[in-house]
């Protein structure tokens, strides 16, 4: 299962076949929550348990022999899952397994396996991670208040301001994003109030981001706000690469599927030869 921004997907694998998958993952509507004790333990399982069971269902399968999470946030805000959610899946699906990890890790083995390198994972949050397979280093991951910085979330925030900029007739505004912002969220002097009180906040940002994209190819604002996103994620890419050898830096997440409007100003700050895409 992997637990992120947007909401949660998971998928069943046969035990010994090399991670294959068994089913088309299944997707929650929305994200989990992070309270006090970080990130809701409760909720998560009232995604996972009925998810599980469906999966389990479908493919005519008995108990699962292991249950892998990855988390965004779990460095951070996992105490409560690492304290619940072993005992809970043993309860209730009988799994004598639970593997752990922030959602960065999950995404490095899938992308990289056991190779030297960086990951960049970016979403509705962005992190980055690499290791020269002696130690492991990480940058952002802060979450949307604090860092995230060139996510799905950070684009959307930075095209808002700049549809703002436009209502307000401050310079940096965007009449064309001013325009994708009414139609999509409606009055923009409304937006605090639809805004403010989500809990799902960061996810409602990241949805503006596709229209940061296809405003680039007309809109110099637009586009710089890309540019200025893919900076941000090569810097972070640079902060966690090995510095010997020939790491490879792989790009996963929802986020690349923007395509040429990000994937063309990201090829700018690092050579395309050490970039692979992770999926």
């Amino acid at each position: 299962m992997d637990s992120g921004g947007s909401g949660l997907r998971a998928v069943l694998a046969a035990r010994g076949g090399g991670g294959a998958a068994l089913s088309a993952p299944l997707v929650s509507k929305e994200p989990v929550r992070t309270g006090p004790r970080g990130i809701d333990a409760g909720q998560l399982l009232e995604h996972l348990l009925p998810m599980a069971r469906q999966l389990l269902a479908d493919a005519e399968a008995g108990g699962p022999c292991a249950v892998a999470i990855g988390a965004a946030g779990f460095a951070t805000l996992g105490d409560g899952l690492r304290a619940e959610l072993p005992s809970a899946l043993a309860r209730e699906l009988g799994v004598p397994r639970v593997a752990l990890a922030a959602d960065a890790v999950t995404a490095y083995t899938g992308a990289l396996g056991v190779r030297p390198g960086a990951v960049v994972a970016a979403g509705t949050g962005l992190i980055a991670v690499g290791t020269d397979l002696r130690s492991w280093r990480r940058a952002d991951g802060w979450g949307h208040l604090l860092g995230d910085c060139g996510s799905g979330a950070w684009i959307g925030r930075a095209g808002l301001e700049a549809a703002l900029r436009a209502h307000d007739g401050r310079p940096g505004g965007s009449p064309r994003l001013l325009a994708r912002a009414e139609e999509r969220f409606g009055p923009v002097a409304s937006l605090p109030g639809k805004l403010y009180p989500r809990t799902d906040r960061p996810a409602v940002l990241a949805s503006f981001a596709p229209e940061v994209a296809a405003c680039a190819p007309g809109d110099p604002v637009s586009a710089g706000v890309l540019r200025t996103a893919a900076r941000h994620m090569a810097e972070s890419a640079a902060a966690v690469c090995p510095a010997s050898g020939h790491p490879q830096v792989a790009l996963t997440g929802g986020l690349f599927k923007m395509g040429a409007p990000l994937l063309v100003p990201l090829g700018r700050n690092w050579p395309s030869s050490s970039r692979t895409h992770g999926g």
